[in-house]
């Protein structure tokens, strides 16, 4: 017999196997002997009252054998099949490149970047030496952003597409089923470039192709056509005829957006948020949102994950908001170019690092553009590219990152001295409360004496905020028709994900690749 059960346990009893065993026999009235397993479907924690709860959702099996089989991504021969470019190996890229070959198309995948292995050595030479390759980097290489920044797999974006499916194929190449069950879902820093090999290696395995250091560089067009892609390669120019396209470069490919506007393909300035990422202690974070003093955190935490917080408030008509929170995380430079500071954030899979931190951004007021609107639809790619240099001359014109106290930014005061801080590159004292233009920092006050009544103990000198947070999404549009997603003056052209404006994650991103690939199927067809 297969029993559905909606649960509501201790943590004690959902996340110890023991426990939920002998729960599971009491209350369904079986033996041990008949328990044969269960099989988790839904996980979520309810940490609203003292008294934390965690809902389960489980398939339990009596007498008979458990049934737990793992999605499979069954291999096909597209070696020879109509062949269909994609600029960019990030999520967005990757999962196309998948959906093509389920499609019966052969992906060849351009990346600017290194590959995972190769490109760990350039991330060792950022975070010690604060030396920037442009090509190789936290936003560019195999995998892209999403790689090294915490694999978290939540996104409210399933109305654009089948979110399980996306998880099932990560599954499928070696992530924790635990994904597909908890509400939250994240594979962790040090697990995903494994997942990001074996993804590719199966393209490659099916006859579809993948360049590493191959980075675009010029666009070949007749009429409304891209004929072909110029790349630089190994430092020599290679060139890639092009039938259909899918750019999926991310949204730091800033000499791709310059790249199709000297090629007269229409491009936009877009909305986006700008701000600084905070960081906690992890058991000040805990204690809040677990509801008990610092000192008893160790014995919450015995069963419960690292907490985390998602925090919005309205400020003169803007969003303030926390983005892209790593509990148990780092902070990551995430640079891309010379004389910039960009943060973010990433944790392991335990999620067991001292510190929380999070991107707190504040929408950008389209007053504030201005003074940029000379620079068209690169007005909003101006303004952030002024706050990252900002950032680099007040933390010494090195990776060093400018940071202050958290309560003394709110009160403007400069920080005598900073708490201990996971950025690896440093931090220095800085006055952000007159550093960042009016528009940002004063919202980012408001907001942060909001987030102090809302969590108590959120506002304190134990937190810092380090500058800038930058990259929240793009803030340029590669247009697109709604129904084709091509471009409305370039009909073989799918501007795809974060860099194109369509996205906002890794889980989002993907969905966005698997449908240009099947608009692509569908035109072939």
């Amino acid at each position: 017999m297969i029993r559905q059960l909606d649960l509501v346990v201790s943590p004690q009893i959902a996340y110890h196997d023991g426990h939920l065993r002998g729960h599971l026999c009491e209350y369904l009235s079986v033996s041990d002997e008949s328990l044969t397993g269960w099989r988790l479907v839904r996980r979520s924690i309810d940490a609203r009252n003292r008294q934390i709860k965690v809902n389960l959702r489980l398939e339990v099996f009596i007498d008979e054998p458990l049934q737990n089989d793992l999605p499979q991504w069954p291999l096909r021969d597209v070696s020879k099949a109509k062949p269909v470019l994609i600029v960019g190996a990030g999520p967005a890229g990757m999962f196309a490149a998948m959906r093509l070959i389920e499609l019966g198309l052969k992906p060849v995948i351009l990346e600017r970047g290194k590959d995972v292995q190769r490109r760990r050595r350039d991330l060792a030479a950022l975070n010690k030496e604060h030396i920037v390759n442009p090509d190789s980097n936290y936003c560019f290489g195999e995998g892209g952003a999403g790689t090294y920044s915490d694999g978290k797999l939540y996104t409210r974006s399933g109305k654009r597409g089948d979110i399980n499916r996306v998880l099932e194929l990560f599954v499928a190449h070696g992530a924790d089923p635990i994904i597909l069950a908890e509400a939250h879902p994240h594979i962790g820093t040090n697990r995903l470039p494994k997942i990001i090999v074996a993804m590719r290696e199966n393209i490659r395995a099916c006859g579809g192709e993948v360049h590493f250091d191959t980075k675009v560089t010029g666009i070949e067009r007749s009429g409304n056509e891209i004929t072909a892609l110029i790349a630089t390669q190994h430092g020599s120019e290679v060139r890639f005829a092009a039938s259909q396209i899918i750019l999926a470069t991310g949204h730091s490919a800033r000499d791709i957006f310059e790249l199709l506007h000297s090629s007269h393909i229409r491009i936009e300035s877009k909305a986006f948020a700008m701000g600084v990422r905070a960081e906690h202690p992890q058991a000040l974070i805990d204690s809040v949102q677990y509801h008990c003093p610092t000192p008893k955190v160790p014995l919450v935490r015995e069963y419960l994950p690292a907490s985390s917080y998602s925090l919005v408030q309205q400020v003169n008509g803007l969003g303030v908001y926390s983005f892209c929170m790593c509990p148990g995380g780092i902070i990551a430079p995430c640079a891309t170019g010379p004389e910039q500071v960009v943060t973010n954030g990433w944790s392991p899979s335990r999620r067991n690092n001292p510190y929380a931190n999070s991107g707190i951004v504040v929408a950008v007021d389209p007053a504030a553009l201005k003074q940029y609107e000379k620079h068209g639809p690169f007005a909003a790619l101006r303004y952030q590219q002024a706050l990252e240099r900002m950032a680099w001359e007040a933390g010494g014109k090195t990776q060093t990152a400018p940071a202050q106290a958290l309560s003394d930014f709110v009160n403007g005061k400069l920080s005598p001295q900073l708490p201990g801080c996971s950025y690896q590159p440093g931090v220095v004292s800085a006055p952000l409360h007159e550093l960042l233009p009016p528009e940002i920092g004063k919202r980012l006050q408001e907001g942060f004496r909001a987030f102090g009544q809302k969590m108590k103990g959120y506002l304190s000198n134990e937190a810092l905020i380090v500058g800038v947070e930058s990259r929240t999404s793009s803030p340029v549009r590669i247009p697109r028709d709604n129904d084709t997603l091509q471009h409305p003056q370039i009909t073989n052209l799918y501007p795809c994900g974060e860099g194109a404006g369509y996205a906002g994650g890794i889980v989002s991103a993907a969905i966005d690749g698997q449908r240009c690939a099947e608009a692509i199927a569908k035109k072939l067809a």
